[in-house]
């Protein structure tokens, strides 16, 4: 067989529905995309792969997603055999204190179906290279001096073209007090800002302090009263170990708080800052009208201890790692058969058809003599005579029918064993018992798997309301739904009338695939080369390595389930009504579109709630990830689902974080820390004890020096390049869903898709900055850069 993506097998013979095929495999790896086989009477059986084939023989289930509740016989072992085989390739693995576990093993060692294909390596390559290339450069040019002046950090941006792009308004406005406040709300961190009720103990603001920045002619109180008033609060940092330079320079890092007021124009401006979480004479209240070089500096070390948490929390931990965690778990646990790693995989790969047994009729119409007739007759009254012995066969595990099928493959010399129940056991003549033998005609069920006809309908249609069913002889289904009444006697068009209304198959993988796609990947190089110990982190950022390990610990023991989800996180924050706070917006448009779709999979594969609790993969899936991905032993993440509602808005959080919120935080990097002083990643000096005392010297000196300006800038250029054949939210080439109800939600989605892109241009046309991190059209599936 020729090594091709598609494999077309047209089959002369008739199998029946064919429930898998296995791959005899050797040579070198190719990937397959699916395999088509078609039957005598040209129906397709689809069994969609796209995966990478070594040299293992491999098993492919027929694309018809399947709950394990619904599994039976050698199909439910086989099931339980490849999560077995999973668990045990998919392991969990500490990788360093504070950090969640991680996919045990290295990348070169995974299946090539967890690798960069060949574009997303290159891709990946030259973004490194030209990073090596850009710092050699600079290398020349002072490497680890100080700049001497603000606009000198211009000088490391001349191999960037910046026309018409977001960076060239921060350069020009960075130090205002409305683009410091903008960047809450839409910058590369917009989930630090909260709704601010009642100030803090710790922070000691007056009314008298920032009444000059008040602009209603209300008190601080009554300010916070109205809801104007809002608070950054960076205690997480408070007391973590500070790094080094690689010239033993010392970093800094502080805990700021800082006080934002929302002012007549409807713009977020900050108006308090203390650079630490104590307060008292050494660490003073910076304000608005103090001295220009005091409030930059106090804005800079905001901007400092946002870009740590960003990368490190907002980014890495809450996107990265956290996708990883439910890429892991879905392979653990979830069947490649079961829905939601269908969509999971697509995500995070699903397909149409279930498959099941058929009915075929087989009419042998042959004119026999007498002599036959009794003959063949005596052959069956010698099988029925064997009754006796039925006890003795069943102990053998061989029941009467199976006596009766394999007499008539011998007589009749059929290719098969055909299924006989007892209901047809007994052959007549025809026309009628009374009349002389001169003819037989024997009406068969033939069946591959041994199972009656329409068992599986009846399974679907079992206990549903408005539903009653009945078998008719010899081979018919009798349904009436709903008051209309229906006639099968094709097995295969009743299953399919009952998957139509009843079914429930593989969602939860299906709908996930999609979005873990390169994430396991991209953590291994992020691993290896950029929060390593010598990695590209280790470099730029003002925390140690034991610093990064306890904030890390700290954001996991912060972390919570319905901060994933995120009308649920914007309401904990209280910024519902936040002005101008375009994140919110798009994300809310987003999360709701999501969450519809999803919604209509879910609603397709399960039919109740109870068909959710009766998942047990699901179940193992979520507490997997509780209680071994994010080691939560407390009750801030789900240890079981208990509703389709419950499945619904799980799996909506698992695809939102991995697509939408990823982008969100990602994108903007280049944006956003291309202006080194608009987003310092270290700071060299201490912060100010005193006011009056910081001049544009010191904080030339405090600033990062060229080397990790460098450093900063290349990597937040390659973290935000877009691959070029990069799958975006809502495409899905790798088409693991086939039924029509799936295809027609997909459908859907991607309509309402591409009218939210277009709503978000249209609103962007008039904004002096756009904001498009959140519009469809810039938001990829998964975690792949």
């Amino acid at each position: 067989m020729s090594l091709q993506n598609v494999i077309d097998i047209s089959e002369t013979k008739d199998l029946g529905d064919i429930v898998q095929v296995k791959l005899e495999i050797g040579g070198s790896p190719w990937f397959c995309e699916q395999i088509r086989v078609k039957a005598p009477s040209g129906k397709f059986f689809e069994f969609p792969c796209y995966s990478w084939m070594d040299k293992s023989d491999v098993i492919i289930r027929e694309g018809s997603a399947r709950l394990p509740q619904n599994e039976t016989g050698f199909l439910k072992a086989q099931r339980q055999k490849e999560l077995e085989s999973r668990q045990k390739t998919f392991r969990w693995n500490n990788w360093k204190p504070g950090f969640p576990p991680i996919i045990d093993g290295k990348l070169d060692d995974l299946h090539l179906d967890f690798q960069f294909d060949k574009e997303k390596k290159a891709h990946f390559t030259w973004n490194s290279v030209k990073l090596v290339l850009d710092q050699g450069l600079d290398t020349v040019k002072g490497y680890f001096q100080s700049w001497e002046d603000l606009e000198n950090f211009e000088h490391i941006l001349t191999r960037y073209c910046l026309d018409n792009t977001l960076l060239e308004n921060v350069i020009q406005n960075w130090n205002t007090d409305y683009m410091f406040g903008y960047q809450f709300l839409n910058g590369c961190n917009p989930v630090m800002i909260s709704k601010c009720v009642e100030l803090p103990d710790n922070f000691p603001v007056t009314h008298e302090m920032v009444e000059g920045s008040l602009q209603r002619g209300l008190t601080l109180d009554e300010e916070l009263k109205a809801g104007n008033i809002y608070i950054a609060n960076y205690e997480i940092l408070e007391g973590l170990h500070a790094n080094k330079s690689s010239q033993n320079t010392p970093y800094y890092v502080t805990a700021p708080i800082c006080l934002l007021y929302n002012n007549r124009l409807n713009q977020i401006v900050p108006i308090a800052i203390q650079l630490s979480q104590t307060g008292g004479d050494v660490s003073p209240i910076f304000l608005p009208n103090d001295d220009e070089y005091d409030w930059m500096l106090a804005k800079m070390w905001v901007k400092s201890a946002d870009f740590n948490v960003h990368q490190l929390l907002t980014h890495l931990l809450k996107t990265h790692l956290l996708s990883e965690v439910f890429e892991v778990a879905m392979y653990r646990q979830l069947s490649a058969v079961h829905p939601v790693y269908k969509a999971a995989i697509q995500a995070l790969q699903t397909t149409t058809a279930q498959h099941g047994s058929t009915l075929a009729d087989l009419e042998l119409s042959d004119t026999h003599t007498s002599d036959d007739v009794s003959k063949l007759q005596s052959e069956v009254n010698e099988v029925n005579g064997l009754k006796d012995k039925l006890k003795e066969g069943t102990e053998r595990g061989k029941k009467m029918n199976t006596f009766v099928s394999e007499l008539l493959k011998e007589v009749l010399s059929m290719d098969e064993y055909p299924l006989v129940d007892c209901a047809h056991r007994a052959l007549r003549t025809c026309p009628n018992d009374t009349d002389p033998l001169h003819s037989l005609r024997v009406r068969l069920h033939y069946f591959r798997d041994h199972r009656a006809a329409f068992n599986r309908a009846k399974e679907l249609l079992h206990d549903k309301p408005g539903v009653w069913y009945e078998t008719l002889f010899p081979a018919k289904l009798r349904v009436i739904f709903n008051g209309t009444e229906s006639v099968f006697t094709d097995a295969r068009k009743a299953e399919e009338f009952a998957e139509l209304h009843f079914g429930e198959r593989m969602l939860t993988v299906a709908l996930l695939v999609p979005h873990v796609r390169f994430t396991i990947a991209i953590n291994a190089e992020a691993r290896k080369g950029l929060i390593s110990e010598d990695g590209i982190f280790s470099k730029i950022s003002s925390l140690s390595g034991d610093g990064i390990k306890e904030l890390m610990k700290r954001g996991l023991e912060t972390l919570t389930y319905k901060s994933l989800c995120f009308p649920e996180a914007i309401k904990a924050r209280g910024m519902e009504k936040a002005p101008n706070y375009y994140y919110r917006e798009d994300g809310m448009r987003i999360w709701e579109t999501l969450n519809r779709f999803v919604s209509d999979v879910v609603e397709i594969y399960y039919d109740s709630d109870e068909a959710v609790r009766s998942d047990v993969e699901i179940q193992k899936f979520v507490k997997d990830i509780s209680l071994h991905g994010l080691q939560d032993k407390t009750e801030k993440f789900p240890k079981g689902l208990y509703s389709r509602v419950e499945l619904v808005e799980y799996l909506t959080a698992v695809i939102f974080t991995a697509s939408a919120q990823h982008a969100a935080v990602n994108f903007g990097q280049f944006d956003w820390y291309g202006w080194i002083p608009n987003s310092p990643s270290t700071m060299r000096k201490p912060p100010p004890q005193d006011k009056g005392t910081v001049n544009l010297k010191i904080i030339m000196e405090t600033l990062p020096d060229r080397d990790c300006s460098s450093l900063v800038l290349g990597t937040a250029w390659s973290l935000t390049r877009f691959q070029e054949n990069e799958r975006f939210l809502g495409f899905y080439p790798d088409m693991y869903f086939t039924e029509q109800p799936v295809k027609q939600a997909i459908k859907t989605f991607r309509k309402k898709l591409d009218d939210l892109t277009d709503q978000i241009k249209s609103r962007n046309k008039t904004l002096t900055m756009d904001y498009c991190y959140l519009s469809p059209d810039k938001i990829p599936n998964s975690v792949a850069v």
